[in-house]
């Protein structure tokens, strides 16, 4: 057993005992791990109150190859997030990159796993109101890029060919695929169209260096159920993704009543992908 110190999130925490709890750490040097952090819950702990989801700090592990769970002897606080935690619409954003990362991230170092979640974070805690679920989206690609699940857009995900879509034609995008298809690969069914601008903005979402797009709140919607379904996809996940899912449908935003038909308690967007 060696003693490591790494920066690292938080990803999860849960009880463990009357004193103790188990936190998921997503960390820069050993990838996402477990630990049990000892007496974290007793009033006076050394832990404090650093041990909360998405806080960032300098975690030491008591760390051993051959075990899944490990010790955690010290959490020294680098940041709370408090800017996330202050907007419901950050927050959801977060929990849910948080909860791609525990889920697709391995238990090795992926220093870029990392580097790409702390940025993704600041990203969006600095967002404009306006570009909250743009930042999020763009975070959720960019991670998911990381982890080996980049889509492929400037060229078909089958054959290679360049995507070079003309007019106003929709682009085929095959989640199953990993990405566009061409005129030729692409099904008669079983296939999302995009349309030119909702191409553009996927496009401009997946390159970090390119203007946030400013999207309307149908399309944002859009631009969610995408990326989501294909997180669904790659991961194969049976149960269910909460965080995903709470912030794909913005379950914290009511509904706006319709005087003429009875509410429903999901609206749906004019825009589908």
């Amino acid at each position: 057993m060696s003693l490591v110190s790494t920066p690292a999130i938080v990803l999860q925490t849960y009880r463990y005992s009357e004193t103790s709890k188990v936190v998921r750490l997503a960390t820069r040097d050993l990838g996402v791990q477990s630990a049990i952090a000892k007496g974290a819950l007793r009033p006076k702990s050394r832990f404090g109150a650093g041990l909360e989801l998405l806080s960032e700090g300098i975690a030491q592990l008591y760390f051993r190859e051959t075990r899944e769970l490990h010790t955690l002897g010290a959490f020294d606080l680098v940041d709370l997030r408090r800017a996330l935690a202050a907007d419901l619409g950050r927050f959801a954003g977060a929990t849910a990159l948080a909860e791609v990362m525990l889920k697709m991230a391995p238990p090795a170092p992926v220093p870029r796993a990392y580097e790409t979640l702390t940025g993704a974070l600041d990203a969006l805690a600095a967002a404009s109101p306006e570009r909250t679920d743009a930042a999020a989206v763009r975070a959720l690609w960019l991670l998911l890029a990381v982890l080996g699940f980049e889509p492929s857009l400037t060229a078909c995900a089958r054959d290679g060919a360049a995507i070079t879509p003309t007019g106003e034609d929709p682009v085929s995008f095959s989640v199953a695929e990993g990405g566009a298809l061409c005129s030729r690969c692409a099904p008669a069914e079983h296939h999302t169209r995009l349309p030119r601008g909702a191409y553009r903005d996927l496009v401009a979402l997946n390159a970090p260096d390119s203007e946030l797009p400013l999207l309307e709140p149908s399309h944002a919607a859009a631009h969610r159920r995408l990326v989501a379904r294909f997180v669904r996809y790659h991961l194969g996940e049976a149960g269910p993704l909460s965080a995903l899912d709470f912030w794909e449908r913005r379950a914290w935003v009511p509904p706006t009543p319709n005087p003429n038909s009875t509410p429903s308690p999901t609206p749906i967007p004019s825009v589908a992908l």
